[in-house]
């Protein structure tokens, strides 16, 4: 072990801009849009992908700041230690980490489910096994190497929304024949701009957020990248404008194609736009599209943990042992604890799925809206403490706009969705297992671990 215990900058520009735009590109967006559009309808879904991606930019101005002002491996945990409050930040890391590992364990299952199209005999455990010794053995080389792996995972995807929207708008435009039914801006108005009311628009907000999650990750990644100052303003904003573009003529390409009332949860509403389309093999390009975004959440949700669990560690929140990196500057303990914790997640699917589970992934839910708001609530006093203590607005090489209007309005957006989870029955869970979680979490660091912290 190298008794510096620092990482290392070993990320280049493009692995920086690819893990951010990438991160936020998931089975959140392939699959889940499904679900925005047979709720909210054509325009509503537009609109609900327009407002997420507002609160997204909202939130990526902020860490902008915080970030150029002090990359760091810890992000948003370490500004909210310094910024808002210990026990808040030992809160947010704790909750990040968890979720992340969470995650990691569901899309490790999915895979394996998704794979039972192509080999149907082969149980889903195998494949989970599988991806997930890949998945280790990259984090455990180098984070170059989980850099490299997820720009290529990134790029695959990228290729795939870039390819579906001209194909796409070929279609509405008539230059590709299309099957039965009505296609192209007419789909739109069909039904009334608001078919089923503005109440869903607002449910729909939250898988929406979950679809913009994982943009984050630039400011984790930033603390290991070779010209974080050069590198970070640029890819905060590529990410941004590229996002909202990418995932706007997205979904309005697939509204356009399918029936808002077709597009659920049971089949990705891009396998029927390309069937539609009559593309051909187009559920196993999908299939393979969606095992690459898996692939990639759950290799990004490793790494995550385990730079939340290092940051911790240094922070004297988490045992010492997790604050230790290897020669090749990977904290190697804190890899090994988080893909242990992922791989009890695991077990609890098969043995307690109905229970345990289900409150696993219910936490979960709730912590990437935490860590947003953290981020906003961080960035708020530190512009306020960085004035007190004499600093310059105009030194920072990164400044968010209008501020305090923008933290501020950032963090009740954010709020705003979380709290509207209970309007919906299927994810009023994540706020009635997170709030407990987030008050143990507070009890914890004042009985258990204050002390330690301020010695």
């Amino acid at each position: 072990m190298d008794n510096q215990n620092k990482l290392k900058r070993s990320m280049k520009s493009r692995h920086l801009f690819m893990i951010a735009l990438g991160g936020v590109i998931g089975t959140g967006f392939f699959n889940g849009s499904g679900y925005t559009i047979s709720q909210a309808g054509p325009i509503g879904a537009i609109l609900s992908f327009l407002v997420g991606g507002l609160v997204m930019y909202l939130i990526m101005l902020c860490l902008g700041e915080l970030t150029l002002a002090d990359p760091s491996s810890g992000s948003f945990q370490d500004y909210t230690t310094k910024y808002v409050g210990p026990g808040t930040g030992f809160m947010v890391g704790w909750l990040y980490w968890f979720g992340w590992a969470a995650t990691v364990a569901l899309e490790l299952v999915t895979i394996g489910s998704t794979m039972k199209r192509w080999f149907p005999d082969v149980s889903i455990w195998v494949w989970s096994l599988v991806f997930g010794a890949v998945l280790f053995l990259v984090n455990a080389f180098s984070a170059r190497s989980f850099a490299e792996t997820e720009f290529w995972f990134a790029i695959i995807k990228v290729s795939m929304i870039v390819v579906f929207i001209v194909i796409g708008a070929a279609a509405i435009f008539g230059f590709i024949p299309v099957r039965s039914g009505v296609t192209g801006f007419a789909s739109l108005f069909k039904d009334g701009i608001f078919p089923n009311g503005f109440t869903p628009i607002l449910m729909t907000m939250i898988a929406v957020n979950f679809s913009f999650q994982g943009t984050e990750l630039v400011g984790i990644a930033a603390g290991e990248s070779e010209n974080p100052e050069k590198t970070l303003p640029k890819a905060i904003h590529q990410t941004v404008y590229r996002t909202i573009l990418f995932f706007g003529l997205a979904i309005a390409v697939l509204v356009c194609l399918i029936p808002w009332k077709q597009a659920g949860v049971v089949e990705s509403p891009f396998i029927l736009a390309l069937d539609k389309i009559g593309v051909p093999y187009a559920a196993d390009i999908m299939n393979f599209v969606i095992i690459t975004a898996l692939l990639s959440v759950a290799n990004s949700g490793l790494y995550a943990a385990t730079r939340m669990l290092y940051a911790l560690s240094r922070n004297k929140m988490a045992p010492k042992l997790l604050g230790k990196v290897t020669d090749r500057g990977v904290p190697f303990w804190a890899l090994v604890v988080s893909f242990l914790v992922a791989s009890l997640s695991l077990l609890t699917s098969k043995f307690a799925a109905d229970t345990v589970y289900m409150w696993i992934l219910s936490i979960a839910g709730t912590t990437a809206v935490i860590a947003w708001m953290s981020i906003a609530a961080s960035q708020f006093f530190f512009r306020r403490q960085y004035v007190k203590n004499g600093g310059r607005v105009e030194d920072l090489s990164f400044r968010t706009p209008f501020y305090p209007f923008v933290p501020i309005l950032a963090f009740v957006l954010n709020a705003i969705v979380m709290l509207s989870q209970v309007l919906d029955p299927a994810t009023a869970l994540s706020v009635y297992l997170g709030i407990p979680a987030i008050i143990l979490c507070y009890i914890i660091y004042y009985v258990f671990v204050a002390k330690r912290c301020n010695t």
